[in-house]
C-alpha cells in the first residue's frame, strides 16, 4: 500500500533561529514536510505560487507587509490553509484580524527546549497544520466579513416548537470552531444592544488566547465581554465566554467551571455547554452551532432540542468547515439549518416580544 503524501508545509517567520525550530517541528512529524521557509511578507507570497505548500504556518510581526496583509492578499490570490503562529499570547489584535481575514486557527509559538510545556506546544502546532491542511479555503472577496457564494437555498427543517413557557427566552448558547471568530462577530454584531438574554459562549481556540479573545470579542460586538467565573449569576446583554482548559456550565442559576476531561477532545467543550443549559433552561434556552473541525456541540445541542430549545445549526453553503454542524443536522439536533446572514435575525424574531418590552 503507497504511504500517504506528507502535508507540504511553508513556513513563514523573520527569525533565523524560530526558522530552524519550527523547521525542526514540522519535520519531525511523520505526517508533515516542509515546502520551503520564507523571511518575509513579499517571500511568502512568491514561494506560495512556486511551493504549492498545504497549509502555511504563518508569524504576524513581520518586516515589510505583516501576516495580516499577507492573509489578505493570500486569499484573493492563492488560497490557502493558513495557521497563525503568535509569540505574543496577549496582544491578539493582529492575529484576530488575520482571522478575520481567513486565517483558520491560531497556536501559540514554540520558543525553545528548555520550556516545561514545549513538547505539547510543539504537538499542538502539528495536529493544527495537519488538520487545517484538509480544509478547502476558497478565493475571498475583500469585505470585513468574508461569506462564501450560496448554495441553493436550504430547505426548510421541521416545524418550530411552541414558544417557551411564558413566551420568554432566558439564554442563548453559541459554539463555534475553526472559522469561528468572524462568523461569532456576524451573529452578535446583528444583534441589538437590547438583547434580553445572556450569551454563553465556547470558541475552541488554544487556552492562551482565550483572555485576549474576549478583550478582542468586546471590541467588535455591542455587547459586553468577559470571561467565565464560578459562581457568576448571568446578566441579560453580556456574554460569557468559557475560559481556556476548563468545561463552562451554567447549574441553579450560576455559571459553575470544571476540569473534567476533555469532551470530543476539547476543553470547553460546546457538548458540556449546551447540555447544561438544556438541563438548567430546557424550552427557555436557543443554542446555535457555527463553522467547525469535528462533532463538538451536536450532541449537546441534541439534548437542546429534547428539552424544548429552540436549535440552529449553520448551514453548508456559509460555514467554512461544516463539519460541527453538518453533525448535528444528521442528528436532528437542528430545529433550523441556516446561513450565517440569517441567524442573528431569527434570533432577533424569536426574542422580539421580549425585546419590545425593553
Amino acid at each position: 500500500m503507497t504511504p500517504p503524501s506528507k502535508v507540504k508545509v511553508l513556513i513563514v517567520e523573520d527569525s533565523p533561529v524560530v526558522q530552524q525550530l519550527l523547521a525542526h517541528i514540522v519535520g519531525a512529524d511523520p505526517r508533515l514536510e516542509v515546502a520551503g521557509v520564507a523571511s518575509t511578507g513579499e517571500e511568502a507570497l512568491r514561494m506560495v505560487e512556486r511551493a504549492k505548500p498545504d497549509v502555511v504556518s504563518l508569524d504576524i510581526r513581520l518586516p515589510g507587509i505583516d501576516g495580516f496583509e499577507v492573509t489578505k492578499r493570500l486569499m484573493r490570490q492563492h488560497p490557502v490553509p493558513i495557521v497563525v503562529v503568535a509569540a505574543d499570547v496577549k496582544d491578539l489584535d493582529i492575529p484576530m484580524r488575520a482571522l478575520q481575514a481567513g486565517a483558520l486557527a491560531v497556536v501559540e509559538k514554540p520558543v525553545g527546549l528548555g520550556r516545561a510545556d514545549y513538547q505539547a506546544v510543539a504537538r499542538h502546532l502539528c495536529t493544527q497544520l495537519h488538520g487545517m491542511s484538509q480544509v478547502k479555503v476558497i478565493r475571498q472577496r475583500t469585505e470585513r466579513f468574508p461569506v462564501r457564494s450560496r448554495v441553493a437555498d436550504p430547505a426548510p427543517c421541521a416545524a418550530a416548537p411552541a414558544r417557551p413557557p411564558g413566551g420568554r427566552y432566558t439564554a442563548l448558547g453559541l459554539v463555534a470552531s475553526t472559522g469561528g471568530p468572524p462568523a461569532l462577530v456576524k451573529v452578535l454584531s446583528g444583534l441589538p444592544k437590547t438583547f434580553p438574554l445572556p450569551i454563553f459562549l465556547v470558541q475552541h481556540i488554544g487556552a492562551p488566547f482565550v483572555a485576549g479573545f474576549a478583550q478582542w470579542l468586546e471590541t467588535v460586538c455591542p455587547f459586553p465581554v468577559e470571561l467565565g467565573r464560578i459562581g457568576i449569576r448571568p446578566l441579560p446583554g453580556r456574554v460569557y465566554v468559557a475560559p481556556g482548559d476548563v468545561h463552562m456550565t451554567v447549574e441553579r442559576g450560576t455559571i459553575r467551571l470544571t476540569g473534567d476531561a476533555p469532551v470530543c477532545s476539547q476543553r470547553p467543550s460546546g457538548d458540556v455547554l449546551f447540555s447544561s443549559l438544556a438541563s438548567a433552561y430546557g424550552p427557555g434556552a436557543m443554542g446555535v452551532l457555527l463553522t467547525g473541525m469535528g462533532e463538538d456541540g451536536a450532541r449537546g445541542l441534541l439534548d437542546m432540542r429534547r428539552a424544548g430549545s429552540y436549535t440552529i445549526a449553520e448551514h453548508a453553503s456559509t460555514a467554512v468547515i461544516h463539519s460541527m454542524p453538518g453533525t448535528a443536522v444528521r442528528l436532528g439536533a437542528a430545529v433550523e439549518e441556516l446561513p450565517l446572514p440569517q441567524v442573528a435575525p431569527r434570533l432577533v424574531a424569536l426574542a422580539s416580544q421580549q425585546m419590545e418590552g425593553v
